[in-house]
C-alpha cells in the first residue's frame, strides 16, 4: 500500500535501529506523547530494537486516558435524565468515572449511543426533534475542526435541541507542564504529527528552547518512528535543543490553516484539569460566549464535582512517563480492558491498552 508499505519495511527499520545504536554513547530518556505511537512502537516492538541505553517512555497522548473523571461523572448524570440522547465515539463509554462509565448508564436505561462522527450526532437531533441531542466532544487538537463543524451546522440548521461536552485539551500546554516538573525523567520529546497537521509547529520551538529538550515531530509507522528517535538522540548526544519536522510528508510549519481557523472561530483557550495531571493552565478548549447556547453543561446546569483516582491506579504516573503499565499491581487481573480500574486501559490509544493488548504478563521486564 503507498505509503504505508515503506514505511514498515523491515530493512529500513534494522538500518534505522543500527544508527541509533551507533549514535547513543549514555542514557537518554524520549517520550512519545501520542497513544498511536505507542501503540505502534509495542505492537512492532519498536523498544526493543534498541540498546538498553534508550528507554521510551509514554506521554499522556490519549485524550480519552486524560479526561476527568468528574467530566465522566456529568456525561453519566445527563445520559439518565429523561428526553437525552448522549452521543460519544466508542472509546468513551468504557472509561470510568467516580461511580459508572457510559455503558453501565446505557444498561440502566440511558440512551448512550455511540456514534463516528460528530456529524452523526446533528444528524440525530435533527431527526429526533423531541430528544435533546448531546455529543460528547473529546479530543486533542485533531478532533476540534470536526466538533466545530458540528456546531456550526446545528447553529445553521437552527436545532435548539443539539448541545455539547466540551473536554478538548491541547498538547504543548502538556509537554511544557511535565518537562517542568520537579520529577521529570523526559530528556527529549517526539511530538504529535497529526496534531501538528492541524495546528502546525510554532508552539514547540519555544518549549524545546525554555527547557532545552528536543521535540521532533513524528509519524505513526515504524519507520516514522525511529526515524524521529535517531533525529532526536543525535540532537541530544551532540547537546542541541531544536524542533525538528521528520514527518514532512504531512507536517508544515503552518499546519491546516482553515481546519484551525474553524476551531479557533468555535473554540476559545481555557484552563483545564487533566486526569492524572491535574489542573495545567491554558491547556483545553472550551467553546466561545456565542456558541454557549451549545453548551450542555450551561444547559443543564450539570454540578462539577471532585473525583477521587482509584487509589491502586498508578495511571497518573504512567501518563506523566514515571511509570510503566507492568509496573501497576492492578494490571492484567484487577485492571483489564472489559473491567478498566483506569482509563489507560481503556481507550484504543491508552498504554495499558496496548501493553495487554501486545505483551503478555510474562513478558515483564526482571530486575
Amino acid at each position: 500500500m503507498r505509503f504505508v508499505d515503506e514505511y514498515r519495511d523491515a530493512e529500513s527499520v534494522r538500518k534505522l535501529s543500527r544508527a541509533i545504536a551507533r549514535t547513543v554513547t549514555r542514557p537518554w530518556a524520549v517520550m512519545e506523547i501520542c497513544g498511536g505511537q505507542t501503540h505502534a512502537i509495542v505492537k512492532f516492538g519498536l523498544d526493543e530494537l534498541l540498546p538498553r541505553a534508550v528507554t521510551l517512555v509514554h506521554g499522556p497522548g490519549c485524550p480519552v486516558c486524560v479526561t476527568p473523571a468528574s467530566m465522566i461523572d456529568q456525561a453519566v448524570a445527563l445520559s439518565l435524565q429523561p428526553g437525552v440522547t448522549l452521543c460519544s465515539f466508542g472509546d468513551m463509554l468504557r472509561v470510568p468515572g467516580t461511580g459508572a462509565d457510559l455503558f453501565t448508564a446505557r444498561a440502566r436505561g440511558a440512551d448512550v449511543r455511540m456514534v463516528y462522527s460528530p456529524l452523526d450526532a446533528v444528524a440525530f437531533a435533527r431527526e429526533h426533534p423531541d430528544r435533546q441531542v448531546v455529543f460528547f466532544a473529546v479530543g486533542f487538537e485533531t478532533t476540534a475542526p470536526a466538533n466545530a463543524m458540528a456546531v456550526l451546522r446545528a447553529r445553521r440548521e437552527g436545532l435548539a435541541n443539539f448541545s455539547m461536552i466540551v473536554s478538548h485539551v491541547l498538547v504543548p500546554p502538556a509537554m511544557a507542564a511535565i518537562l517542568g516538573a520537579p520529577d521529570n525523567l523526559v530528556q527529549g520529546f517526539l511530538a504529535a504529527g497529526h496534531v501538528c497537521a492541524v495546528m502546525g509547529t510554532a508552539e514547540y520551538g519555544p518549549i524545546a528552547a525554555r527547557y532545552r529538550t528536543p521535540i521532533v515531530v513524528t509519524g505513526f509507522e515504524p519507520v516514522d518512528i525511529l526515524e524521529g528517535l535517531l533525529r532526536c538522540l543525535r540532537q541530544l548526544e551532540a547537546g542541541q535543543a531544536v524542533l525538528e519536522n521528520a514527518y514532512a510528508r504531512v507536517v508544515r510549519a503552518q499546519g491546516n490553516p482553515p481546519a484551525r481557523a474553524i476551531a479557533e472561530q468555535v473554540f476559545e483557550v481555557v484552563d483545564r484539569e487533566w486526569r492524572g495531571l491535574g489542573p495545567i493552565p491554558a491547556s483545553g478548549w472550551a467553546l466561545r460566549e456565542e456558541f454557549h447556547a451549545y453548551d450542555a453543561v450551561r444547559r443543564f446546569a450539570l454540578a462539577e464535582a471532585p473525583a477521587p483516582a482509584p487509589t491502586e491506579c498508578i495511571s497518573g504516573s504512567i501518563l506523566r512517563g514515571l511509570s510503566k503499565p507492568f509496573d501497576c499491581p492492578a494490571f492484567g487481573t484487577r485492571c483489564t480492558p472489559e473491567h478498566p480500574v483506569g482509563a489507560p486501559m481503556v481507550s484504543s490509544e491508552g498504554a495499558c491498552a496496548a501493553y495487554y493488548r501486545y505483551r503478555s504478563r510474562s513478558a515483564a521486564p526482571t530486575a
